[in-house]
């Protein structure tokens, strides 16, 4: 089974009835078995690039590491509790983790930790591009240092005016 093929397992649970641990569960079982899988996002650590109610895929290891830069998902080690954020550093077998829009990092994480890599964000049926290419390395320096949080709350006035030329000419900046 490919696992870049994100159709093959799509989790269609209505809202509420897959509690946290089940969901990880899950996912947890997909991967293993080589398969991608999707699911619908919650929360706003990872807000712009992976918004509140987006469909995120996530792919198993396959034997590749998460990359500076990549969007992974994870179990924290403190908790348990499964997170979808970005990986800003390395050290050793352990990951640095920090969502885009928050101020805090989730600490090192052990690779063991690691369920796999997004490779795909799609947001209200149309595939979000901008947060997961070659611009993820630029994003993961600005979240490590802490400037990508500031940014945000700096451009988000610009974005709202910005948004309804955006709008009419299609959001090709940001789906495909």
């Amino acid at each position: 089974m490919d696992a870049a093929e994100p159709s093959r397992f799509i989790a269609r649970i209505e809202e509420g009835t897959l509690s946290g641990a089940v969901l990880r569960d899950l996912l947890q079982a997909v991967l293993d078995k080589g398969a991608s899988f999707r699911f619908r996002a919650k929360g706003y650590s990872m807000t712009p690039f992976v918004r509140d109610g987006d469909v995120v895929t996530v792919a198993p290891p396959a034997g590749r590491s998460p990359a500076f830069g990549d969007v992974a998902a994870f179990l924290r080690p403190d908790t348990g509790k499964l997170v979808v954020h970005r990986v800003i550093g390395r050290r050793g077998g352990a990951f640095l983790m920090r969502g885009d829009s928050t101020e805090e990092t989730d600490g090192y994480v052990p690779a063991v930790q690691v369920l796999g890599r997004v490779i795909r964000v799609e947001r209200r049926g149309k595939r979000v591009r901008l947060g997961l290419g070659p611009e993820r390395f630029l994003i993961a320096v600005l979240t490590r240092r802490g400037i990508f949080h500031t940014l945000l709350r700096w451009l988000f006035p610009v974005w709202l005016l910005v948004r309804p030329w955006v709008k009419k000419r299609g959001g090709e900046l940001f789906h495909g």
